[in-house]
């Protein structure tokens, strides 16, 4: 007898629907039975394709639209998980079932390894897991990793006005990704990264075992705050050392032309960025700007973006006497409290509430692509021109430039895995945003980005040239084995971490030594 084509379709169908959902069925109850939960309150952590729930992650966890033309398939199940039993289940059962896992704490990946993969996964999203503890008395605070760099900087503030810490600038950012690969912010020349103040960490093994500093020991502890996330485990918590901060601190950001005033002022900006006093801080942000609004009078801008910590009436004399070029005045500034000045770095307005900083959404969403430089040796003048004529082609672009020195020096390379130190005048990261989804406008607005990059090679650190890991970048290099330290893992492993990338594969080897968590530019093992 004959069927259909209709009633082969439906049947089809009807068999990948009992297929899916037996599949579903035996991952749940492995869930169930690692985390010793009930299989009904199971399904209250495990999300999959099927359920509402499950679409309002996934696209939560979209922080790029660019990510959405990639081949990679989508999860067989995103885990939010309430406790560590939930995530040594999902671990175990991932193993069981030959998935592999992607972790998601603030969703920032400029890659979208967070979120992406090639073969079979499970996203665990960490969106349940973002408790603060802070304790004043000893001046510390304990961190859950699903937590964002706005909840954490909120959290503080609220419970002390004269304690910060050094993190990054955009609130959204969770803080298990940021502290994992570093974390620079506008305090980074008086107290070094995010992740040189991290004091203690509690870290899940793929065996499912919970390690803190002393069990986990002092090698993987270093490798974790700065080495990148995915690699080695799941980090499940962070504690860090809290920092007292003026009652009174002072910003300010001064507009000039990328003119030959302009590359002037960057000049000398080169020549003392580094060296002014560790409480001051003054980065530079090259950007297109409309006059008007009429793209037909489009100039290229340069920003003088600055956080000082304490008064205008100590930042003036130390300026006229350090950058006078710069012509700063009391009128260019404004004097604020440390958690304003966090909201101000951010794009917020001073009249806006604090509990914006709890919104985990990321501000200005937008396809994107980034890069990332060092510079050791200043940026000859007559190289701004190329940089100005490549900006006049662009509508949304950025060169921001973040000056090292202060803290910066004073940590030795192999302190941990982030290796920029000394020597280091400034880091760069480029940034091309888009609006069109058109396949053909993606591309022409990557191939910009990339002959910037080219076109800078000559001005910025070689031998490696290097980047920063959490401006994650798959054109400098992926993985194309599973095992093992390949060319390709060299070319990226030494831009990223220079001389230490050779002990974070050995790290490797010994705590995952199966490599099971990994992704496009994991840490491969050393053999």
């Amino acid at each position: 007898m004959m069927i259909s084509h209709s009633v082969q379709v439906l049947l089809l169908l009807s068999f990948f629907l009992t297929f899916c959902d037996a599949k579903h069925e035996e991952f749940v109850e492995c869930m169930s039975i690692y985390s010793a939960k009930t299989y009904i309150k199971s399904f209250k952590y495990i999300h999959a394709p099927n359920s509402k729930s499950y679409f309002n992650l996934l696209q939560s966890a979209e922080q790029n639209p660019r990510w959405l033309n990639s081949t990679s398939s989508t999860p067989r199940f995103i885990i939010t998980p309430y406790d560590a039993d939930e995530i040594r289940a999902a671990i175990l059962c991932s193993k069981k079932h030959g998935l592999q896992i992607r972790v998601k704490s603030g969703g920032h990946d400029y890659e979208g390894l967070s979120f992406l993969c090639k073969t079979p996964f499970i996203i665990i999203d960490f969106i349940n897991l973002r408790s603060i503890s802070i304790d004043l008395e000893k001046e510390t605070a304990w961190i859950q990793s699903g937590a964002t760099l706005g909840e954490l900087y909120y959290n503080i503030a609220k419970k002390s006005g004269v304690l910060g810490f050094p993190a990054g600038v955009c609130p959204s950012v969770g803080v298990g990704g940021h502290f994992s690969g570093g974390g620079i912010g506008t305090m980074v020349r008086k107290y070094g990264l995010a992740a040189d103040n991290i004091i203690d960490a509690l870290f899940m093994d793929v065996e499912g075992r919970i390690l803190d500093r002393k069990s986990m020991g002092e090698d993987l502890f270093w490798a974790i705050r700065g080495g990148g996330g995915g690699s080695f485990g799941v980090i499940i918590g962070w504690k860090i050392k809290l920092f007292r901060v003026p009652p009174v601190v002072t910003v300010f950001t001064l507009h000039k032309t990328l003119n030959q005033e302009g590359v002037g002022l960057v000049h000398q900006w080169q020549q003392i960025a580094t060296k002014l006093p560790e409480d001051l801080f003054i980065r530079v942000v090259i950007q297109g700007s409309d006059i008007d609004g009429k793209a037909t009078q489009k100039v290229v801008e340069v920003l003088f973006n600055s956080l000082f910590l304490g008064p205008i009436n100590e930042l003036i004399p130390l300026m006229n006497k350090s950058f006078p070029e710069l012509g700063l005045t009391e009128k260019n500034c404004s004097e604020m409290s440390w958690i304003e000045s966090v909201m101000y770095f951010t794009g917020y307005q001073p009249s806006d509430p604090l509990e914006l900083l709890l919104d985990r959404t990321i501000q200005y969403k937008s396809y994107f692509k980034a890069k990332s430089d060092f510079v050791e040796k200043s940026i000859p003048d007559n190289a701004f021109g190329g940089i100005r004529k490549r900006f006049l082609q662009e509508k949304l672009a950025f060169l921001i430039m973040d000056p090292f020195g202060g803290r910066m020096e004073e940590i030795p390379e192999s302190e941990l895995p982030f290796p920029h130190r000394k020597g280091n005048l400034f880091n760069i990261q480029y940034l091309v945003k888009w609006v069109a989804n058109e396949d053909t406008e993606s591309k022409k607005h990557e191939y910009w980005i990339r002959e910037l990059y080219n076109y800078m090679e000559p001005y910025v650190s070689s031998s490696p040239r290097a980047a920063y890991i959490n401006y994650r970048d798959l054109d400098i290099g992926v993985n194309i084995q599973n095992h093992n330290i390949s060319h390709s893992h060299v070319v990226w492993g030494k831009k990223y971490f220079k001389g230490n990338f050779k002990r974070l594969a050995e790290v490797k080897r010994r705590v995952d030594p199966g490599n099971f968590f990994r992704h496009e530019q994991s840490i491969p093992l050393l053999v």
